[in-house]
């Protein structure tokens, strides 16, 4: 039987990328241009208010944010007067930046697009970049397709990615210097997978916008429990709250289409689950 979730959160345009953070819901509003932050009473804060549509987001161990700009494809720093440039992607990407996990040490992974998903272009490999702390960029993992929401695993060894064209969770080692190894299939999947997150038994909440659910997988592929999201596309997940125990998801009604003309419906909603969130984001 799946799960039902509650709408915390309306009138939202396109929401993704969604991180607990200091008692709060940190999400991107990513065609309204706006990192906003949302309480625990249902409080929204917006926190920024980039140039460019905002994907994802962490934070270093000083505490200060990183957030990816898509379209002009650089990792952008929140510091005193406003976003600085950490790294600039552009000549290594030509399409767009995606989501994106900060490790432990600060450094960022960040996938790229590839090719233009939201005007039907054909599917093309694209990177997953590794910006490490001095702001230097090199490949961590190439020919991958459609690389979107991202996981690392509490003991900052194991890094989990979802392909969403590929319709496929990839696992790779992460070395101490960052740099990935050992790519291996984590989970085959019925569906297209968008955001993820893992909770402390190992396993990964996958976002399935296509189908519009939200799926706890196990490693190997095996099904474990759903959220069903009738009528809606689910684009991102997170486990949050006091105990870790509160399932958020980004959800919307739209199409690549509307995407690509700014025109969608989003909202945050939440569902009740047994296992908490582990590692990172």
């Amino acid at each position: 039987m799946a799960l039902t979730p509650t709408v915390l959160l309306d009138g939202l345009i396109f929401p993704e990328c969604p991180r607990w953070h200091d008692g709060r819901l940190w999400f991107c509003d990513v065609n309204a241009r706006k990192v906003l932050a949302l309480g625990p009473r249902g409080d929204c804060e917006v926190m920024l208010t980039p140039d460019v549509p905002p994907a994802g987001l962490g934070w270093r161990p000083d505490g200060s944010l990183l957030v990816v700009s898509t379209t002009d494809r650089r990792l952008l720093r929140q510091q005193a007067g406003g976003l600085r440039e950490v790294a600039d992607l552009a000549a290594r990407e030509s399409v767009a930046l995606n989501d994106m996990v900060v490790d432990a040490h600060g450094r960022a992974y960040i996938g790229a697009w590839g090719f233009d998903l939201n005007r039907g272009a054909t599917p093309a490999p694209a990177c997953v970049f590794l910006v490490d702390l001095d702001g230097s960029v090199s490949v961590a993992a190439d020919a991958m397709m459609f690389p979107n929401g991202m996981v690392i695993t509490p003991d900052g060894r194991t890094l989990v990615v979802a392909e969403t064209v590929a319709r496929r969770l990839t696992a790779f080692d992460i070395a101490a210097d960052g740099t990935l190894s050992g790519r291996r299939v984590w989970a085959e999947l019925e569906t297209f997978p968008d955001g993820i997150c893992l909770d402390a038994e190992g396993a990964v909440w996958v976002a399935a916008p296509v189908t519009g659910d939200c799926l706890r997988v196990r490693e190997g592929g095996a099904v474990a429990e759903r959220v069903a999201v009738p009528g809606k596309g689910t684009y991102a997940c997170m486990l949050g709250g006091d105990d870790r125990r509160t399932l958020y998801l980004c959800t919307a009604k739209t199409t690549p289409r509307d995407l690509a003309e700014d025109r969608s419906t989003g909202w945050i909603e939440s569902v009740r689950v047994d296992v908490p969130g582990a590692g990172l984001p």
